[in-house]
């Protein structure tokens, strides 16, 4: 899979990735094959480009899931567009509250982990969908944390305007990501501070749900990583419980989302990152976002830091860093839970596509439990965790 920027689309390539409309109609399926007019829709849609798959290659496994949070993300993201809009004008936003609470309905309270994962984003729409992956993530986290629907919607009302100042600056510094001069990062932050000011404005005459204007002026005076790193973990912020939440949501969407100019990295190394940094993003925070995702799931394949690579049969409920894996080398178990199974041996990251997808799917998985002892191993496993879960469930009741 390759993305492939719309001026460089040729007849015959065939999409990686679905295309929806703003009202969540299916355009174009994966697999088609695009032809002239095709191309010029895609040009005319304003996509800065898509997801092709290579002249072999198969069509990669999605779940239902997965092709549902899809066409929820490309909706959402024009519906939050149409609030901004209004802001923007300092006018009331008239279905904001309906978004919150369709992203708390589908995201902010469900009993499994998600696959998360981003649409591309350009200089002119990395604001809606960085917003709403924030969003999203802040609602799974928010749940996995036990927050009432209040806070939740609080906390998901913040995730999405905290950031929309960005709509106000000069295309030609946007353009510019991460390389900015000082007073350049300087004119952001004017933007930024000046569209929280006319949210309070707007409050005047329109509701926000209770501690989200607060949220957000935490988020844009301190919060964000630049800001962060600029007060060197600064003890005397006293951060709001919702603040923490948007802080780890922003900084992990930042880094794994994909971008024109810029790879994304894993979710792996993004949360090693952020555990890594304790006096900048709390801890029980961000282990709620690695209970919310999924980091190591069953049939992603990894490097290890020896060099060679395997797949995980089983994650560990425990540690997800510290999965039962099969290696490829040797066709062998490796128990990374069991400190005796190769000393010194840990995952040094995931081998994913371009947009940042698990290779295999769970049943390309199953070929490889074939012997009786990997069978009994994972069956072990299995039943260890659902022992887990039936202990965590009556801890809760």
């Amino acid at each position: 899979m390759q993305f492939v920027e719309a001026k460089d689309l040729k007849p015959g390539m065939r999409l990686a990735k679905p295309i929806y409309n703003k009202n969540g109609v299916l355009l174009y399926e994966r697999d088609t094959k695009l032809s002239v007019q095709v191309i010029n829709n895609i040009q005319n849609f304003m996509l800065i480009g898509v997801y092709i798959l290579e002249p072999a290659e198969p069509l990669p496994p999605l779940s239902k899931e997965e092709l549902e949070f899809e066409q929820f993300q490309t909706v959402a993201m024009f519906q939050l567009r149409t609030n901004i809009d209004l802001l923007k004008n300092e006018k009331a936003p008239e279905s904001l509250d309906s978004l919150v609470e369709e992203i708390i309905k589908n995201y902010g309270s469900l009993d499994h982990k998600l696959r998360f994962t981003q649409n591309i984003r350009s200089s002119g729409d990395f604001v809606y969908k960085h917003a709403l992956s924030v969003a999203i993530l802040a609602a799974m986290i928010s749940h996995t944390l036990g927050a009432s629907h209040s806070i939740q919607r609080s906390i998901v009302t913040a995730a999405l305007l905290y950031d929309y100042g960005y709509i106000f600056v000069p295309q030609e510094i946007l353009d510019k990501g991460d390389n900015l001069t000082a007073e350049e990062s300087k004119q952001i932050q004017n933007h930024r501070i000046a569209a929280y000011e006319a949210l309070m404005r707007i409050s005047n005459g329109y509701e926000f749900p209770d501690k989200s204007l607060a949220y957000i002026s935490q988020m844009v005076r301190y919060g964000t990583e630049t800001n962060m790193q600029s007060l060197a973990g600064d003890a005397h912020i006293a951060w709001l419980d919702g603040t923490k939440i948007l802080q780890v949501a922003d900084v992990f969407d930042r880094m794994t989302a994909m971008r024109l100019h810029r790879n994304p990295i894993s979710e792996l190394q993004a949360i090693r990152y952020i555990k890594g940094s304790p006096k900048s993003y709390d801890k029980d925070v961000v282990a709620a976002l690695a209970a919310s995702i999924c980091i190591l799931p069953p049939g992603s394949c990894v490097d290890l830091n020896s060099g060679e690579k395997a797949l995980v049969i089983e994650e560990n409920p425990e540690d997800f860093t510290r999965p039962l894996l099969l290696i490829f080398s040797d066709n062998e178990l490796c128990d990374l839970r069991q400190q005796g199974a190769k000393p010194g041996i840990h995952v040094k990251d995931v081998m994913k596509t371009m947009d940042n997808r698990i290779v295999m799917d769970e049943e390309t998985l199953k070929q490889f439990i074939a012997d009786e002892p990997l069978k009994e191993t994972a069956e072990r496993f299995r039943k260890k965790k659902r022992r887990q879960i039936i202990r965590a469930k009556a801890k809760k009741a």
